[in-house]
């Protein structure tokens, strides 16, 4: 179970706050998808969006719910993380170049979607990075000074923070099989086109807008270079 705290801390450093408010106890019983879709116009502003979907354990994760505790973790009640959620929402939204927030949460199917814009990727980083040490004041997290985004002007560079790697030799079979079956979708768009990406894991879009990298979680945790990316833009202004 360790390394699925693993996957969290990857996601704290690099993901909308909102998922704070998810019990971690949630990732640890449950196959998790999750996808981020970040937009960059030529101005430097763009949209940030982020999925987490666990409807194909919603079934177990409806029975951790009716807990009171598990793994000595007491479980919270579906109103307590909707208030979370709901807090959480209302301080990225008082954040300095953060605009027009939306959350989405479906507890049928627990499937929560957040969506952002920033007036810069500097704003959305420390937007993120603020609301993450107020709630781990008690907690250090070296990982949050990385910078997970650089953007110049024809050059967008993703990575991801070093974090201490982990054997997976010591998971459980089943455990080994919800990593695996999960799965991390990163993709990034651009008004302009790509001419090329570093990473040979990414997709390029027809359009040559729009680069895509997916991995499973077992792949993530065990190689987090996986989703780190520098993509190269065309000095053209639209997309041939």
């Amino acid at each position: 179970m360790f390394i699925f705290r693993k996957l969290i801390q990857i996601t704290k450093v690099q993901s909308p706050c909102f998922l704070l408010s998810i019990p971690i106890l949630l990732f640890l019983h449950s196959c998790i998808e999750i996808s981020d879709d970040l937009t960059i116009h030529n101005d430097g502003t763009g949209t940030f969006k982020y999925v987490v979907n666990l409807s194909s354990s919603k079934v177990k994760i409806n029975s951790i719910l009716a807990l009171d505790s598990l793994d000595g973790k007491k479980v919270p009640k579906i109103s307590e993380i909707k208030q979370m959620i709901d807090e959480y929402k209302t301080k990225l939204e008082n954040k300095e170049g953060i605009h027009r927030v939306k959350v989405e949460s479906d507890f049928s199917n627990f499937i929560l979607r957040f969506q952002c814009d920033f007036d810069d990727v500097q704003s959305l980083q420390k937007a993120i990075k603020e609301i993450v040490i107020e709630k781990d004041k008690q907690q250090e997290i070296k990982e949050i000074n990385h910078t997970w985004l650089d953007w110049e002007e024809n050059k967008l560079i993703r990575s991801v923070p070093t974090l201490t790697q982990q054997t997976t030799k010591r998971l459980k079979s089943e455990d080994l099989t919800r990593l695996k079956e999960g799965t991390y979708i990163s993709v990034t768009r651009f008004d302009k086109p790509i001419e090329k990406c570093d990473n040979n894991s990414a997709k390029i879009s027809p359009n040559k807008t729009a680069c895509m990298i997916k991995t499973n979680t077992y792949s993530l945790v065990n190689n987090l270079s996986i989703l780190e990316n520098t993509i190269y833009l065309s000095t053209s202004k639209t997309p041939q």
